[in-house]
């Protein structure tokens, strides 16, 4: 029997001893074959103590902010001026006086969501110190005068990092909901997170890969990725998607999707209330989309060129068999719409017309401002990425995610910590988590040019300073029409940067940007009625401008485009089945290469 407290006091219970004896003795024989595991990988790599180069750049900050003593010090003057304040008011606050916060979280940190943070006074302090602690860390390092752009930004996100890490909401001791559910279980919640942990150390054979969602409960082509369709064609870097008609006459027009190859193409086709590849069925497109093959170190030597080649063009070649039709609306996500941009160059150059219209999603072809992902490109970093990825021939799908995850710590690595590990719950089953976490992997060569040719030295936006199967090729010469579609809080393709495009392409433009981010404010069906989006006709060069003077209209931006892509060319032609063309079916839709795991 558990020994009660008092009514408004939880029972606290005791953990059971045969259950701790059999966990840590589990973890003994799990934690030295992790240990093991992971030294063997290391022993493999090349030994590099600082590949990020995080070390010079601070210490070329600390050198910076010396050399300003006085700013310095009334820097730290300010910060100890608020935390005395917030020592009065919370003494004060134990008096039972009522008292107003020093500083508060920014509006969606969800950090401290739980009541305990505010109305307990001890850890309204804990929460309050460390919010000054941070906010006098990044104030104080942002101070540093006479950095270079990329030294700055990259003190700063990692800065950013520790700080993160360094939060009350990630400790036992200082987290109230921890401490809540740890007298409430009398510890068995810390002993099942200890089991969740050396679990994801496992998954990643000594490096934590972090379980975001409840991964049993999906299965791609049973519960995700379910729209109907067939598999007409397939190389060694693409298969190529013909959805099934569920209208009896479709555009004449196809239309065909190029998602990006960092992740698997079923964003737009996780569930049927929120596919945009169903949707975009049930308005009459006859819908072909490419599933990019999870490549190993077979095709290390796969370069830009083979994306365009094996990616693009082919899927030009087939659809026209499929179909009997040349011509064709185009769709890029994120690095597809960058190869789709980079690709209309490259017809431009040969006269080649087929795609008469082009559509890109939070898409990149002016690299000049990034956004934080230019923290991860300097030479240092480069060289240290290419030896680790041409002993393999491929960037690991792993190594990606933990990138991006890093660009919203607190939402993507830390939450899931307090989660799993402290409070000891399992992920909740969350779709999109899934497709997240089923990542992909890079061929070596590629993505070296991706990553030397567009974000370190920005040479898509040059004329002629890239070349692509011997031909130079300039974006200037797009002359399709072309749909922008950007996200306000984009993390990844910042909306003012890809705004640039609309500048560069010299056929008529429509920019439109959404609510919300990368991911949520692209998949955004219009029953969900969620997250607005702005139109402006105009195409002023300055983004705010632009913003200035738009008009804010509710709900999702799908409609607006189906309007725009079906008034290019309104002819119906009778619906298509998928293998009644010159292409015969290879199987049913989503294909065998969207099954392939980056862990496979």
């Amino acid at each position: 029997m558990s020994p009660s407290h008092g009514k408004d006091t939880p029972d606290y219970h005791l953990p059971d001893a045969e259950l701790v004896t059999r966990t840590m003795a589990e973890v003994a024989e799990r934690g030295q074959r992790i240990v093991a595991d992971f030294l063997k990988r290391q022993a493999e790599e090349t030994g590099n103590p600082d590949p990020l180069n995080i070390g010079g750049a601070f210490l070329e900050m600390t050198a910076r902010l010396m050399a300003n003593p006085q700013r310095l010090m009334q820097a730290q003057l300010g910060f100890w001026q608020d935390y005395l304040t917030l020592w009065t008011n919370t003494a004060r606050r134990m008096l039972g006086e009522q008292t107003g916060p020093v500083i508060e979280e920014p509006k969606g940190d969800r950090r401290f969501k739980d009541e305990a943070w505010r109305e307990n006074e001890v850890f309204d302090f804990i929460r309050q110190s460390y919010l000054l602690a941070a906010r006098y860390f990044t104030n104080t390092v942002n101070s540093a005068e006479g950095l270079d752009p990329k030294t700055a930004q990259k003190v700063d996100f990692y800065t950013r990092q520790f700080v993160d890490a360094m939060s009350p909401a990630n400790f036992v001791l200082t987290n109230p909901e921890v401490l809540r559910r740890t007298a409430e279980t009398g510890g068995t919640n810390l002993l099942k997170g200890l089991s969740n942990l050396l679990a994801d150390l496992e998954r990643g054979k000594g490096r934590l890969r972090i379980r975001m969602t409840d991964d049993s409960k999906f299965k791609v082509g049973e519960n995700i990725a379910v729209t109907p369709g067939k598999v007409v064609f397939q190389n060694d870097l693409m298969q190529l998607i013909q959805y099934n008609p569920t209208t009896e006459t479709v555009l004449k027009r196809p239309l065909v999707i190029f998602p990006p190859w960092i992740n698997k193409f079923y964003i737009l086709d996780l569930r049927p209330k929120n596919s945009f590849i169903r949707w975009a069925v049930e308005q009459g497109h006859t819908v072909f989309c490419v599933s990019w093959v999870n490549p190993d170190e077979r095709l290390a030597q796969k370069g830009f060129d083979d994306y365009m080649k094996e990616g693009v063009l082919a899927a030009l070649d087939a659809i026209e068999l499929a179909t009997g039709e040349r011509a064709v609306n185009a769709i890029g996500y994120c690095l597809g719409g960058t190869l789709l941009a980079t690709t209309l160059a490259y017809m431009a150059a040969k006269r080649d017309t087929r795609i008469k219209s082009a559509t890109y999603f939070v898409t990149l072809v002016d690299f000049e401002q990034p956004g934080e992902l230019g923290v991860f490109i300097d030479e240092e970093q480069l060289k240290a990425l290419e030896e680790k990825m041409n002993k393999r021939g491929y960037l690991d799908g792993s190594e990606m995610a933990t990138t991006f995850n890093m660009l919203r710590a607190n939402d993507l690595i830390w939450s899931f910590v307090v989660n799993n590990y402290l409070l000891g719950q399992d992920p909740f089953p969350f779709d999109l988590l899934y497709w997240n976490d089923d990542s992909t992997r890079m061929p070596a060569r590629m993505h070296s040019f991706y990553l030397r040719r567009m974000y370190q030295q920005n040479d898509l936006v040059k004329p002629g300073a890239i070349e692509l199967l011997g031909t130079k090729i300039d974006l200037r010469k797009i002359k399709v029409p072309s749909y922008l579609i950007s996200t306000r809080e984009d993390h990844i393709a910042p909306w003012k940067s890809t705004y640039r495009a609309t500048q560069i392409y010299s056929g008529p433009v429509r920019f439109v940007l959404a609510a919300s981010g990368h991911i949520a404010g692209v998949v955004n069906p219009p029953d969900s009625g969620k997250y607005s989006h702005w139109i402006n006709e105009e195409l002023p060069p300055d983004p705010d401008e632009w913003l200035k003077g738009a008009t804010e209209l509710a709900g999702s931006w799908w409609p607006d485009w189906q309007r725009w892509v079906s008034g290019l060319d309104k002819t119906m032609v009778p619906a298509r089945i998928p293998g009644s063309g010159k292409l015969p079916v290879i199987e049913d839709a989503p294909g065998s290469y969207v099954r392939v795991m980056a862990n496979d």
